[in-house]
């Protein structure tokens, strides 16, 4: 077969044309957290009603965490929030350093674990709700809050997140910032992302009266919820997402304390962070392949909102991405083999990567802009990572096509930035 210029027109068109449906099919499914944007600047917080001294019980998983345990703690024994009416809990699962000690020592009730045959966040949670449970009863307490080890919180932190659950939501989370913005563009990655993530989504679905969602740490639920669910029973690599969407399905409406500010660590190498964002793409499959159906027959009922949202925060992105990088591929070797001019699929990948660019730097300059005086890190550096947040976001694509191939384990993450709530404010 000899093939001809309108043949190289055709076969180059064929893969340009796919390219351009998959990305008006991102914009399709991804266009409301556009109108989420928008959201915050016409509408305003509803008031809280009276708050009631509910007691809480506060659940940390350490797992060889002394190096920063000791912060969390103390800005827990800060909290403006009556100390009478919580109790902090730290399970050290199979730890092998201080962290034991040193959060009894600081005031916490400890447990320590020590089976390596179930290793992960949700089983060390499991055996710690277990421990109150039996020692104090499962009425005891009206509500759990979860947090890392290198958590940093707020002085008004569970006194912000009373007054959401006092308004009667039965499980919601909280503003997550970072303590550590400033180390490289990794670290500022994360964080602009979560940033993103409190205020543009979460608080945008608090505005309009749809279900938020649950991220990693620093969310809160009642007693009721996890006598519901028979203890903690949420061990896929992404408990967080798995706890949220089955909340969701069970008909709960999640909620957000915007001013309960909660300071997490981020990753700073490259590796590490690999390691996690792998975790959590694979978590999202599982996710997916556990609840997916549910979600999808939902989305047809009256929580067509939170489960059409929860929907495309799993997949969409994920599988458009993959197909996207596919695609590419495939049109650039079969252009090879055949001979064609390969200049038209080129400038199609040229510019879906710089629409993506674009639509990334958007987001990130807008959160980076409004939440400046929360960003605690050097201005220039504020600048300099607002155009490398983009490209930190394009290495999840590599990581989502390993994630369907690879075999992924839950594995800890150092954690090694000993700051107080005043030197990362100091910055």
């Amino acid at each position: 077969m000899i093939l001809t210029q309108s043949d190289d027109f055709t076969g180059d068109c064929i893969f340009c044309a796919l390219n351009a449906f998959l990305c008006a099919a991102f914009v399709i499914c991804y266009f409301y957290q556009f109108f989420y944007i928008a959201v915050p600047f016409f509408l305003k917080d509803k008031p809280h009603k009276p708050p009631q001294p509910n007691k809480i019980a506060v659940l940390i998983s350490a797992r060889n965490e002394e190096a920063v345990v000791k912060n969390l703690l103390d800005s827990l024994n800060a909290q403006t929030y009556a100390r009478e009416n919580f109790t902090v809990f730290v399970v050290a699962d199979n730890c092998t350093d201080k962290t034991a000690a040193i959060a009894a020592a600081n005031g916490a009730v400890v447990y320590e674990r020590t089976d390596n045959s179930r290793v992960g966040k949700g089983y060390a949670l499991e055996f710690l709700y277990g421990k109150i449970a039996s020692n104090f009863g499962e009425n005891h307490f009206d509500a759990y809050l979860i947090l890392d080890a290198d958590n940093v919180l707020d002085t008004r932190y569970i006194e912000e997140m009373n007054k959401t659950f006092s308004d009667g939501y039965e499980v919601l989370t909280s503003y997550r910032n970072s303590k550590n913005f400033g180390d490289n563009w990794i670290s500022a990655g994360y964080a602009l992302w979560f940033l993103r993530e409190s205020e543009y989504l979460n608080h945008s679905r608090m505005l309009l009266n749809t279900s938020c969602a649950v991220s990693g740490t620093g969310f809160m639920f009642s007693a009721a919820t996890i006598r519901k669910a028979g203890g903690w029973k949420f061990f896929l690599l992404t408990e967080d997402i798995e706890f949220t969407v089955y909340n969701i399905l069970d008909g709960k409406k999640i909620g957000y304390a915007r001013d309960a500010e909660l300071f997490d660590e981020q990753p700073t190498t490259f590796p590490q962070s690999w390691r996690q964002r792998l975790r959590w793409a694979r978590g999202y499959l599982q996710v997916w392949c556990k609840y997916g159906g549910s979600l999808l027959r939902n989305i047809f009922s009256k929580k067509f909102t939170s489960c059409y949202d929860m929907t495309m925060t799993i997949v969409p992105a994920f599988v458009i991405s993959v197909l996207t990088i596919l695609n590419c591929i495939v049109g650039m070797a079969t252009g090879l083999i055949l001979g064609w001019d390969l200049s038209n699929i080129a400038l199609s990948m040229l510019g879906t990567l710089c629409g993506i660019y674009c639509t990334l730097l958007f987001i990130g300059a807008l959160t980076t802009i409004t939440q400046w005086e929360k960003i605690h890190a050097p201005a220039h550096k504020k600048i300099l990572y607002t155009f490398t947040f983009p490209l930190f976001m394009l290495t999840y694509i590599p990581i989502a096509i390993t994630a369907l191939f690879k075999k992924v384990r839950w594995e800890p993450i150092l954690h090694n930035r000993v700051k107080t709530l005043e030197e990362i404010r100091s910055l």
